[in-house]
């Protein structure tokens, strides 16, 4: 007997577009909320990113993004289209979009209207910037995200090349989007204790800085500032794979026992007692310097020799693959992380399962839909 899903019975109704909040809603809908995607008649943007298999508006990166969702498609600049919306917004708990403030007020569906309309809903506003800075208001993307932030200058500091550059990934959009889901989660669990529903505003700029200062904030924490912003771990250029006799590969000699139990792996039991690295402080001080030893004697073996090497001695290590070759991990395909479904008009395709596990609650999503899929039950 099929489990019943953990948000079973709480419906969201989803205006958001491209990744950030559709992310965010992914999630939702993975954890079974029933989420009813409003787009417009061609559909979300995002929709359009790949190369479609047979049907316009359902690009590959859709069929993991908006599924187990239900989608209307209307145009809210029309009577009919304002009227779809007002309807699934009487049945909702969360009503969660990212249409900047003056543009929503115009629609009619602000904040103040919207719990007129529905008393008691969660109102989840994405937006780029927080609203009580002067970057309120403004468009967000995730390029200008990850330039705000200092993001782009991260690579320089790492390789020595002064020209800015993005991180190749959505990476602001989707942090912001995990940072959309549990506040939603916190406004409904406040919800159901109290039957007191809230606005909740989820600001992109907000959201990415919070994660990336974590370590990067680092000198600059302590007032006055002992040492600069940029964690020098993560920016250091020698952090990088290590090359091996067929590849290259992660190794992560963290702790202090990690690293003396190295030495000795790689061949350099010498280096234990080599001053640079004789103490704590000077490992990380010649952190560098430790990385270039190690570089220079793992060509001696293979990629899985060394990981199998590594494993035995409780080091942390993984071959480096290529993007187009994580599909046939053999840890992914045991834990069943790529699923092979039929989608009812694309046909087979990958889904992501959610990469959490419930001991009470199940997964059962179903396939992304079709634009305006289900108009006809829901307009």
């Amino acid at each position: 007997m099929a489990q019943p899903r953990l948000l079973e019975g709480i419906r969201i109704v989803d205006l958001t577009s491209v990744v950030f909040g559709p992310y965010a809603t992914e999630i939702l809908a993975d954890l079974g909320a029933d989420v009813i995607k409003v787009e417009g008649l061609t559909g979300d943007q995002f929709r359009h990113a790949g190369r479609p298999a047979k049907t316009f508006g359902m690009g590959p990166c859709t069929l993991n993004l908006n599924k187990g969702k239900r989608s209307l498609a209307v145009d809210l600049k029309t009577e009919d289209g304002k009227a779809a919306l007002t309807k699934v917004l009487l049945d909702a708990d969360v009503f969660i979009h990212n249409v900047r403030e003056q543009a929503i007020e115009r629609l009619g569906f602000g904040y103040e209207a919207v719990t007129a309309l529905k008393p008691g809903i969660v109102y989840v506003h994405c937006v780029g910037f927080g609203s009580d800075g002067p970057y309120a208001g403004l468009q967000a993307y995730d390029d200008v995200i990850q330039a705000a932030t200092g993001t782009a200058t991260l690579l320089p500091r790492a390789d020595g090349n002064p020209a800015p550059r993005y991180l190749p990934s959505l990476i602001a959009d989707k942090v912001a989007g995990l940072h959309g889901a549990y506040a939603t989660l916190a406004a409904i669990i406040h919800k159901l204790r109290t039957g007191e529903g809230q606005f909740v505003e989820v600001p992109m700029f907000e959201a990415f800085s919070h994660f990336m200062m974590q370590e990067h904030l680092y000198g600059a924490t302590l007032v006055p500032p002992l040492e600069p912003a940029g964690y020098p771990r993560q920016v250091d250029p020698h952090r990088q794979p290590f090359p091996t006799a067929d590849g290259y590969i992660s190794i992560v000699p963290y702790t202090p026992e990690a690293v003396e139990r190295i030495m000795p792996l790689i061949g350099a039991p010498e280096l234990i007692e080599d001053e640079r690295f004789a103490t704590p402080y000077g490992r990380i001080v010649n952190i560098s310097a430790f990385y270039d030893e190690i570089a220079s004697r793992t060509p001696a073996r293979t990629s899985a020799e060394w990981c199998a090497l590594f494993a035995e001695h409780q080091i942390p290590a993984m071959p480096v693959r290529d993007l187009a070759d994580i599909t046939d991990d053999p840890h992914l395909q045991a834990v069943d992380f790529f699923q092979h479904r039929t989608h009812p008009t694309e046909g087979d395709y990958l889904q992501l399962r959610a990469p959490v596990k419930f001991s009470v609650g199940g997964f059962d999503v179903g396939p992304a839909p079709t634009i305006g899929q289900d108009n006809a039950e829901l307009a």
